[in-house]
């Protein structure tokens, strides 16, 4: 498996992440189903993003935002190809989608609203702790992320203070990552040789 930040290259990829966005929102009912192709392919030339791939097939994929001038950022679109679920992509993706957060922004909290118990179970792992929607980021370009939910107008009916997704937060920034430059995290992991 390789998990490395994604560049400019990797668009050649946007057109099937968007797809299996929106196959996914369909298969479980609920949550975002449209992903801008050009919004991704920003991400990924930025190098906001992590790509992974099992034996040169894609595999997976998840971004960072930032908002409030890097005091939040949020890891998101974490999505795996179908095929290759329950394989422990999932969470190798979040971890080095984690690590490139606190290390890029090491004074911003991460955070993230979802509605799916395995990313739950990884945000814990990680330190995440489930908080209240007034503590995470209030700026508008995050909630408006959240229109194209079919639970947005649940969202929209309690002022932005609740729905159906779980607020979680890192917030410890005192960790391992704020104490060493980027520079020294090695975010590519080799195929393994048999």
């Amino acid at each position: 498996m390789i998990l490395r930040v994604a560049n400019a290259a990797d668009a050649q990829y946007v057109e099937t992440l968007c797809q299996w966005y929106e196959q996914s929102a369909k298969q479980r009912g609920v949550g975002i189903a449209k992903r801008d192709p050009n919004y991704l392919i920003k991400k990924m030339e930025r190098g906001d993003a992590i790509i992974a791939f099992l034996d040169d097939q894609l595999a997976g994929f998840c971004y960072i935002e930032t908002f409030e001038d890097n005091k939040f950022v949020v890891n998101s679109g974490l999505i795996v190809n179908t095929d290759l679920r329950k394989e422990g992509l999932g969470r190798a993706i979040k971890h080095r989608v984690f690590e490139l957060s606190r290390t890029k922004y090491p004074q911003a909290k991460i955070f993230g609203i979802t509605t799916s118990g395995p990313v739950m179970k990884i945000n814990s792992e990680l330190g995440y702790r489930p908080v209240t929607f007034q503590d995470l980021t209030q700026s508008d370009d995050f909630w408006k992320g959240c229109a194209s939910c079919k639970n947005y107008q649940i969202l929209q009916d309690n002022n932005r203070k609740m729905c159906l997704c779980t607020g979680m937060v890192y917030d410890n920034l005192n960790d391992q990552y704020a104490q060493q430059p980027q520079e020294t995290i090695n975010f590519i992991e080799e195929p393994q040789q048999h």
